[in-house]
């Protein structure tokens, strides 16, 4: 039984330390970064000789919202902190799905054996897991 406590104590602390790296995370964004070339349509501009890479690069930003794609030029004094906001939403999209499976794991662990929660608890709490008695309402006398 001992074991299911340390089990379920573990997993909070796995928890709590999850939490703590979620309250660290800075500025983030979805989506995907996408550096873009065009050409622009003229007969003797350098980007309609065969070959040419075009006009750009030009940066777009590209998301998903509510099924439809939705895209935002990104201007190029803003890409470096573009693209560490999507790895800031990388980082927190990880962190939340290891927050996720930890909470699994651990309510598992408590519907399995729910005395090793309320040790744990008692535990935290400095006391001990059984309830203290009730004592008797006091009457007013006169």
């Amino acid at each position: 039984m001992v074991g299911a406590v340390d089990r379920v104590e573990e997993l909070r602390k796995r928890c709590d330390a999850l939490k703590a790296q979620l309250a660290q995370i800075g500025d983030f964004r979805p989506g995907s970064l996408v550096e873009r070339y065009r050409r622009c349509g003229k007969a003797n501009c350098h980007c309609a000789k065969p070959g040419a890479r075009g006009h750009g690069p030009s940066w777009s930003l590209t998301r998903a919202v509510k099924g439809k794609t939705v895209t935002r030029v990104i201007a190029a004094s803003a890409v470096e902190r573009t693209q560490r906001q999507l790895e800031e939403h990388r980082r927190f999209r990880e962190l939340m799905r290891e927050l996720v499976e930890t909470n699994e794991r651990l309510c598992a662990a408590i519907v399995a054996d729910p005395q090793a929660a309320s040790q744990e608890e008692a535990a935290k709490k400095g006391g001990s897991a059984k309830p203290s008695p009730r004592k008797s309402s006091r009457k007013s006398r006169r």
